[in-house]
């Protein structure tokens, strides 16, 4: 049964949160956003996350309070949610929470055997595993094993016991947090909500079928699957890349290199001492570029699409007595300026920027900062460092990362992960988007598209007017009329600056898939209109809903800016396909969406035998194709 009412209020709601989401960016203060949760999935004995130090009751045993590696301290007193520990909280002496304890025998070697506080009748010990002895250390039993493995990972740094009930032991490790209220016959892991994701770099934003890809401390490389909350191991290591890179570059220029930025053929390299280095052949011969030491190089950004363009980022020298420092390319090296202005002091980690906007946004110690600047030209630059902070947890941020589009930040802060935000910058920088993925298509009769940049008041194409549907000062939304022919088009834009008119192609179909700003795809089970997500997974032999725009015209013929009927809404003229894995799905329909402007609803069926896990979705209509999205599927 197809619950068409609930469905108009989904597509409604969609609307109206694109266009929230549009605004936002006209707000002084970004709307950050997190992205997961601290938690990773590694198999052990449930969620993991990054290294803790030490953990410790309240004398009570009402509370316990945890210090993670980077020192922070908090403390929880439900088990479950955890909170920044008051100002002055100090992690007691070990001593006062364990004693070293004298033993004939350790469990393994390098283990470090304890007597806990709350239990003072039995022998800890601290190694690969946490360990047990009831007779004084002759023997000894692990309270962690699972076959060859421990159930809470490797790493043992700290043990607690409740001093009200001595079967609750709480364990920190390389892990994160692991508590057994039976006397470690069975644990559980504390760390769903305990900010200690080490994250240090951005290595990929939600892209298609690709979810959020970061580096991290101990952990290794992880990614977030679009919609999901928990960060998943992945195979594909940047570090490691990178550092085989280092290696290779040192041994060609003759100097440790600390940070390489490259695009197509033009490779940059810096050095330990602030010099910098470019190659034009792919990395195959270098030439001197930058001849001042200082301190190091410590990240380099190489525009994608314009090399000579590149931003250094120098941490500070103590024997210059120089602080850290953003240099400018705009000439392949041949000159680099100084953008560091008036930034904070405080050690900088991470960059990224948008040329032809100017913007440049920065990750340091003191968080993350947004300057405009001229990119494309040698002029003497002028920069205003604007923080960014409002929002974000206060702690060092690692990194930043602009998505493909260029209408998204990311933020990588330590022990909190992954933060984003519209960027600032789009307000400055018109450009014309399918308002479903705000990826460049083609326009399509009756599709809507989103003008980054501008509040439009007008818009007009070769003798047709683009009904403006929505408008912010920094975005807009407009709709494609139907009656609109390629395979080109003038679109004259009336806007808050005055009339800007830019090309755009015509199709007679551009499909593109809606996703959210996690890159969720908006799928529903056409039985119940509930999303798919992680949590909510498609079964073989169901039904999808898939919210779209760009199919072109339907019959009968719709009038442009006009909501669609709830009954019966006139269905997409364009041959639509629907393509699971490469694989075909019966296409049950394919309409305008009931109430709703420029959406269309496609209705497939799912085979009565899938595989299980994730498989690639796209959409096809009169042989365009649309973006390639992710979803989960269960036989």
């Amino acid at each position: 049964m197809c619950h068409n009412g609930t469905f108009v209020g989904i597509a409604r709601a969609v609307g109206l949160g694109l266009f929230a989401l549009i605004a936002a960016t006209a707000q002084t203060r970004p709307e950050w956003r997190k992205v997961g949760s601290p938690a990773v999935e590694l198999s052990l004995a449930s969620a993991a996350t990054g290294p803790v130090a030490q953990v410790w009751f309240s004398p009570k045993g009402t509370e316990l309070f945890a210090r993670t590696m980077s020192g922070a301290a908090f403390v929880t007193s439900d088990f479950e949610t955890w909170s920044l520990a008051p100002r002055g909280t100090a992690a007691p002496d070990p001593a006062a929470t364990s004693a070293f304890a004298e033993t004939t025998s350790l469990p393994e070697p390098g283990a470090l055997p304890l007597i806990a506080a709350g239990d003072p009748s039995h022998i800890y010990a601290l190694g690969r595993q946490l360990f047990r002895s009831e007779d004084g250390g002759h023997s000894w039993s692990s309270l962690t094993q699972y076959r060859t493995n421990s159930i809470v990972g490797s790493g043992q740094h700290s043990l607690a016991v409740s001093p009200s009930d001595s079967n609750d032991l709480v364990l920190a490790n390389d892990y994160g947090v692991w508590r057994s209220r039976d006397g470690g016959l069975t644990w559980a892991g504390l760390n769903q909500l305990l900010p200690n994701l080490p994250v240090r770099r951005i290595v990929t934003t939600p892209s298609g079928t690709i979810g959020t890809r970061i580096e991290t401390e101990v952990l290794g490389s992880l990614e977030l699957p679009a919609g999901g909350s928990v960060w998943l191991p992945s195979g594909n290591s940047a570090r490691a890349a990178e550092a085989a890179l280092w290696a290779r570059y040192s041994g060609l220029i003759g100097v440790p290199v600390t940070a390489v930025g490259a695009s197509g053929s033009t490779v940059y390299a810096g050095s330990q001492d602030g010099r910098i280095w470019v190659s034009l052949d792919g990395g195959a011969s270098f030439r001197l570029s930058r001849t001042e030491t200082g301190g190091a190089v410590e990240r380099l950004y190489v525009d994608a699409s314009e090399p000579s363009l590149a931003l250094a980022l120098l941490s500070g020298s103590a024997l210059s007595g120089s602080g850290p420092h953003v240099l400018r390319t705009t000439s392949g090296g041949s000159l680099w300026d100084d953008l560091t202005g008036n930034l904070p002091e405080g050690a900088v980690h991470g960059i990224t920027a948008e040329r032809s906007a100017g913007a440049v946004y920065v990750a340091t110690d003191r968080g993350v900062f947004y300057t405009r600047t001229d990119l494309q030209n040698a002029t003497v630059p002028t920069v205003d460092w604007i923080s960014l902070n409002a929002g974000l947890p206060t702690a060092v941020a690692w990194d930043v990362k602009l998505d493909s589009a260029g209408v998204r930040l990311y933020a990588a802060i330590d022990g909190y992960g992954v933060f984003t935000t519209a960027a600032p910058h789009r307000r400055w920088n018109l450009r014309v988007v399918s308002t479903a993925d705000f990826a460049p298509h083609a326009a399509a009769p009756g599709a809507l598209l989103s003008v980054i940049g501008s509040r439009v008041s007008a818009a007009r194409g070769g003798n047709l007017n683009y009904p403006v549907l929505s408008a912010s000062d920094s975005e807009s939304q407009i709709q494609v009329p139907f009656e609109a022919a390629g395979p080109n088009v003038a679109l004259s834009l009336q806007t808050n600056t005055g009339s800007v008119t830019v090309g755009l192609p015509v199709a007679s179909a551009a499909p593109a898939i809606f996703v959210s700003s996690d890159g969720t795809p908006m799928i529903y089970d056409a039985d119940t209109d509930l999303p798919f997500n992680a949590q909510n997974t498609a079964h073989s032999n169901g039904r999808l809903k898939i919210l779209a725009t760009g199919l072109g015209k339907v019959r009968p013929e719709w009038p442009t800016n006009l909501p669609a009927p709830e009954r019966n809404p006139p269905k997409v003229i364009a041959p639509v396909q629907v393509f699971l894995d490469g694989t075909p799905l019966e296409v049950t329909s394919a309409t305008l969406a009931p109430l709703n402007i420029g959406f269309y609803v496609i209705e497939a069926q799912l085979p009565s035998i899938t595989n299980l896990g994730t498989s690639e979705l796209h959409v096809a209509a009169d042989g365009r194709e649309s973006n390639h999205v992710q979803i989960v599927v269960e036989p």
